[in-house]
């Protein structure tokens, strides 16, 4: 009823509102003009303090999520499964009094599982974690200071050469993202790419888009932004969006690594003829399972990178952990 007695022109975001309130709308006569939300634009770049809290709310998520991680390295194979996993994930986030709920269900998946990149168990499904397989988990926290979304894949045991080979590459693809300086008026599809080049050299690629935007203490899948082949919107300063390139063959195994980052302003160089530089900062400290790297295929410089950023993980986290936690970290954050 509201709806019909509006006045004037009625601006209508066609790729966000009910068909209905467009009908309603018409059959009322009501002057429609189809224009994009004024408000998502804005509110997809954080300021100053939602990009604090945001880094405030990642290092306590990243805190219980190295408790998780150094549990499920501790537990005795063939002893727990895909639910398992997800209750003791939660219950250790749920032990930060901060933590308001989860920000979307845990994908938990091991072995062919794992090959399915939106899985989620349920009773039917449900499996042991057997020794030789990769465990997927991707999940995330609601915190008032900020929304995260991390994806680990973790070696249950030995792994063979094929899973260790696409982990590396589905690294070097996430590094690359991670370290990328570019000038404004970039859209994400044009770095997407740099995501998939490690795969697509050996003829593989994975059928998701590389990220997706992130809200503050809001959705987890934020628009518009996206590092998607699809996606025309120019990257801002203060956007915080997903980078979580992956790799899945069916019926055998799924890898996906998964941190968040936000674009800022980079430092030009000395020699530089561009007015404005970005680049993104990560925001996601969690150790990343260096038993599936094939070190030989590492540059220097991606090296460099992983040391580093293990170092920042062991210096964020080091202090906030159990004994039993921080002992792991110290195994999992040791510089290659």
């Amino acid at each position: 009823a509201q709806l019909k007695q509006l006045q004037g022109r009625v601006r209508v975001d066609a790729g966000h509102i009910p068909y209905a309130v467009v009908d309603i709308l018409q059959k009322a006569q009501i002057e429609i003009a189809f224009e994009t939300d004024p408000v998502i634009l804005p509110k997809a770049c954080k300021n100053l303090i939602e990009l604090q809290h945001a880094r405030v709310s990642h290092q306590r998520d990243g805190a219980a999520m190295c408790e998780f991680l150094a549990w499920l390295d501790n537990a005795p194979i063939g002893t727990i499964t895909e639910i398992d996993v997800v209750i003791a994930l939660e219950n250790f986030r749920r032990a930060n009094s901060e933590l308001l709920d989860i920000s979307f269900d845990t994908i938990s998946a091991s072995g062919p599982n794992a090959a399915l990149p939106h899985y989620r168990v349920n009773e039917a499904s449900n499996r042991l974690l057997q020794s030789g397989e990769v465990m997927l988990v991707d999940s995330g926290g609601q915190y008032l200071d900020g929304t995260t979304d991390i994806t680990r894949t973790i070696a249950i045991g030995t792994q063979p050469h094929e899973v260790c080979a696409a982990f590396t590459r589905v690294l070097q693809g996430l590094i690359a993202i991670s370290r990328l300086k570019f000038p404004y008026g970039i859209a994400g599809r044009d770095l997407d790419a740099f995501a998939r080049a490690p795969l697509w050299a050996a003829g593989q690629d994975f059928n998701h888009g590389t990220g997706h935007g992130v809200g503050h203490f809001l959705n987890v899948h934020e628009g518009p932004q996206r590092l998607s082949r699809a996606s025309t919107v120019v990257l801002e300063p203060g956007m915080i969006l997903s980078n979580e390139p992956g790799f899945y063959k069916e019926g055998a195994f799924g890898i996906r690594i998964e941190n968040l980052l936000s674009v800022r302003v980079a430092d030009l160089p000395e020699a530089a003829n561009l007015t404005r530089l970005l680049e993104f900062e990560t925001l996601t400290y969690v150790p990343i399972d260096l038993r599936m790297v094939i070190s030989d295929w590492l540059d220097p410089s991606e090296k460099a990178w992983i040391n580093a950023y293990h170092q920042k993980c062991w210096d964020l986290h080091q202090d906030q952990l159990s004994s039993s936690a921080a002992q792991w970290l110290g195994h999992a954050t040791k510089a290659l």
